[in-house]
């Protein structure tokens, strides 16, 4: 019911940014976003481009008998644009944890806000031959940001280069590498995404991921994800996507979610 609930809530925002967003604007071309992938995009949105990308997402996973159930009712991140090449990245999420153990639900439900994510992103070079395009992306994660429930013992820290290729007019490929640190250990984790991604026409699109961390003195999780996107107009995209782990750790990832770009007076 909490699924449906969100999807519901979701829809009908959707259904609210479209009706008020009928006039597209084409100076800009087409919304270029950070979701709902986790490889993260080469490009920054743009000098006072302000832009809202969220969602909803569910996983589960089950061992020894207790299953596990995250319920996130809002992905947000928030970038704006501070120059051409640098923008500003704000974020934070509103999780529900669920445990059942042997088909009884404890009565200890996990709820709050994660860890604030605060960041920003470089276009460092522009596509050009065999070159990619590559921008520099880095976070921090108060930990007194964190609702109690969600509260590592660690600030978390983590930066990723992210590079992408034009295969064809209709596809594509990016990939990002980088690091890690925080949450609950200090141990450092390298991090990789490498995706796919494939426009059937100016609306309808999709990809395909795989992704995962490699920490120093823990077993390597690797995940994949595929999902689509659909372009209403320039300046608003919706998606929905699933995905598992290849390891242990998630049994089911499904999600949606849209991305709305509001333009400054010099853009319109």
């Amino acid at each position: 019911m909490k699924t449906i609930k969100t999807l519901i809530f979701i829809g009908f925002t959707i259904l609210s940014f479209s009706l008020f967003s009928q006039e597209t604007n084409t100076d800009l071309g087409a919304i270029v976003t950070d979701r709902p992938d986790a490889t993260e995009a080469s490009s920054t949105v743009g000098k006072g481009i302000l832009q809202f990308e969220t969602g909803g997402l569910y996983e589960t996973y089950e061992t020894n008998n207790t299953k596990f159930e995250n319920y996130t009712y809002n992905t947000m991140l928030i970038r704006y644009g501070i120059l051409d090449n640098f923008e500003f990245r704000l974020g934070w999420n509103f999780i529900e944890g669920v445990t059942t153990v042997g088909g009884n639900k404890l009565d200890n439900v996990m709820s709050g806000l994660s860890p604030l994510l605060l960041g920003a992103k470089i276009d460092i070079a522009e596509e050009n031959g065999c070159m990619p395009e590559i921008a520099l992306i880095g976070h921090v994660f108060p930990v007194f940001s964190a609702s109690k429930d969600y509260r590592p013992e660690y600030t978390g820290i983590d930066f990723r280069l992210s590079l992408s290729h034009t295969l064809s007019e209709n596809s594509s490929i990016g990939y990002n590498i980088g690091a890690q640190w925080g949450d609950d250990s200090l141990e450092a984790a390298a991090i990789y995404t490498i995706a796919y991604g494939y426009s059937f026409n100016d609306k309808f699109g999709m990809y395909a991921e795989l992704y995962g961390d490699l920490p120093e003195d823990s077993s390597a999780n690797h995940y994949w994800d595929a999902g689509m996107t659909y372009l209403v107009n320039d300046d608003l995209q919706l998606d929905t996507y699933v995905g598992t782990s290849i390891t242990d750790g998630q049994d089911l990832l499904i999600g949606l979610g849209f991305s709305y770009r509001v333009k400054n007076a010099q853009n319109k």
